[in-house]
C-alpha cells in the first residue's frame, strides 16, 4: 500500500492533527473542556500553526524540522508547548515523503539519522527547556553530540517513551494508537471522541513517562491503572463523558499531566492523515 501522494499537505496535516487533539477530552491534559492553570488551549493552537511549516518543509532533515518547529514555537509563544509532538512528528513527515508503506519508510529514516540531526535536536531541546530535563552521563543535550540522534535517544529510552519510539520504529503509534483509532472510527464515533479513545489507549496501557519524570513511577502507574479501569467499564464516548470529566479533574487536582500520552495522540492522528485512514462517517 502506497500511503503518500506528492500533493499531501504535510504542514496542514500536522497542524490539523495538533488542533484535533485539543478538541478531545484527554484526562489530565490541555483540551477545550478545561485548561491547566495558566496553560491555555490558545497557546497550543498558536504553536501548532507556528510550527507547521517547519514540520512540512519539503526535503528538510529530521533535525532541521525539529529545530525549525521549536524555534517557531519559541518565537510565537516563548515557552514549550510541543517538544514531544515535534520529536514524534518530524520523522513521520520525512517518512511521508518516501515511497511505499509509512512504517517501512519511517524505519529507514530513523536508521539514517546522523550527528547533524542530533545537533539540531539538542539545540531544540535546550531552547524548549522541557520540565524534568536533567544532566546525563552521555549524550547530554548541553554538549556537542558524539553520536547520531537515534543513538542519543537510546540513552533516554528507559525513562522517556518518546525516546524509546526512535528505537522501536514508533511501535506505540502503529500497534497501540492506530488500532485504537481504527476501532473508534469503525464504531462511528465523532473525531474528538476518536482522539479521546487514542489518548486513553496510551494512558491505560503504559505508565506515562511525563508523569513519571515529574511525580515518580508509583504515581504514573496509579494513573495507568485507573485509566485501565475506566476503559474496562466501557469505551470512550458520550456515555462516558461524566466519568472522563471526573478523571480529568482528579488528575489536574493532583498535578498529574499525562503529556506523553497526549503527544503520542497527535503523532497517531498525523500518521493516520499520512496513511489516509477513513474519517468517521466515511
Amino acid at each position: 500500500m502506497n500511503y503518500h501522494r506528492p500533493s499531501l499537505d504535510l504542514a496542514g496535516a500536522y497542524r490539523d492533527a495538533c488542533l484535533a487533539e485539543l478538541q478531545a477530552l484527554k484526562p489530565g491534559n490541555v483540551h477545550v473542556f478545561a485548561d491547566i492553570g495558566e496553560t491555555r488551549v490558545a497557546d497550543f493552537e498558536a504553536s501548532a500553526r507556528a510550527s507547521a511549516s517547519a514540520i512540512g518543509q519539503p526535503g528538510a532533515s529530521v533535525g532541521a524540522r525539529i529545530l525549525g518547529a521549536i524555534r517557531a514555537t519559541h518565537e510565537t509563544i516563548g515557552w514549550n508547548t510541543n517538544l514531544g509532538i515535534v520529536l514524534l512528528c518530524a520523522p513521520l513527515a520525512v517518512a511521508a515523503e518516501a515511497k511505499g508503506a509509512l512504517r517501512a519508510a519511517l524505519a529507514e529514516v530513523l536508521r539514517g539519522l546522523d550527528r547533524n540531526d542530533a545537533a539540531d535536536a539538542f539545540e531544540a531541546i535546550r531552547l524548549a527547556s522541557p520540565g524534568g530535563l536533567g544532566s546525563a552521563d552521555r549524550h547530554d543535550v548541553r554538549e556537542p553530540p558524539t553520536a547520531t540522534l537515534r543513538e542519543a535517544m537510546g540513552e533516554a529510552a528507559g525513562r522517556d517513551r518518546i525516546a524509546r519510539a526512535y528505537l522501536t520504529d514508533f511501535e506505540d503509534v502503529f500497534e497501540t494508537g492506530l488500532p485504537a483509532l481504527r476501532q473508534a472510527r469503525a464504531a462511528g464515533l465523532d473525531e474528538p471522541w476518536c482522539a479521546t479513545s487514542v489518548h486513553m489507549a496510551f494512558l491505560s496501557r503504559f505508565a506515562d513517562t511525563h508523569i513519571e519524570r515529574r511525580r515518580g513511577r508509583e504515581q504514573a502507574e496509579a494513573v495507568r491503572a485507573r485509566a485501565a479501569e475506566i476503559i474496562e467499564a466501557g469505551p470512550p464516548g458520550p456515555a462516558s463523558l461524566a466519568t472522563l470529566l471526573a478523571f480529568d479533574a482528579e488528575l489536574k487536582k493532583g498535578d498529574l499531566n499525562p503529556g506523553t500520552s497526549a503527544d503520542f495522540t497527535v503523532a497517531t492522528l498525523f500518521a493516520a492523515a499520512i496513511m489516509r485512514l477513513p474519517a468517521a462517517g466515511t
